[in-house]
């Protein structure tokens, strides 16, 4: 029984749960339309080293504008697609919370739900696993699934970084930079 563990556990893909705006594409306040959609130009790159390395990559959003009626979840789903596209298809899967913050759900981000959904379905390793955000709510979530943290200063990161509560593994300037040295297996601090 325990060489069965030690093999289903080698076979356990590490990942790379990414926050979505302000993160992966730059910031727009209840981003609703396509056509407001900016990838970083160093997203698909950082994407292309993550997967290089062996990591499953999820984006995991907070996208309470569905709740607050500023968008509808079929405008949500088609800036998911074109995301995807414009990564050439590199994510794994995107999980996101429609819900309100004070609606008590457990998907909502520094709640551990969507990474939780993740690991169920693509039999995620969450010791060898990262959270990439802009906000304090990412490094929350990421610590509270007992996983690395990075916080990027793009976004919010600039000013949450002074709201820290956890100090996370990697504070770097952009995802380009975290993925570095995430591939790299380090976890220096970079200011």
């Amino acid at each position: 029984m325990w060489d069965t563990l030690k093999v289903q556990d080698a076979m356990r893909s590490p990942a790379v749960f990414l926050d979505r705006d302000g993160t992966l594409v730059e910031e727009v306040n209840f981003l609703s339309r396509v056509e407001d959609l900016r990838v970083f130009p160093y997203s698909v790159q950082a994407v292309c080293s993550l997967k290089e390395h062996g990591f499953k990559v999820f984006v995991v959003t907070n996208q309470s504008g569905i709740a607050r009626r500023k968008f509808a979840e079929p405008a949500m789903h088609s800036i998911h697609l074109e995301i995807q596209n414009q990564l050439g298809g590199l994510i794994d899967a995107f999980y996101y919370c429609p819900h309100l913050p004070d609606a008590g759900c457990r998907c909502r981000k520094p709640d551990t739900g969507m990474i939780e959904a993740a690991a169920r379905d693509y039999d995620i390793d969450l010791a060898k696993s990262w959270m990439v955000g802009d906000k304090k709510l990412d490094v929350e979530t990421g610590k509270n699934a007992l996983l690395r943290t990075a916080l990027v200063l793009t976004g919010y990161g600039a000013a949450h970084r002074a709201t820290l509560e956890f100090e996370p593994d990697i504070i770097t300037t952009d995802l380009g930079d975290a993925v570095t040295q995430i591939c790299l297996g380090t976890a220096e601090v970079v200011v």
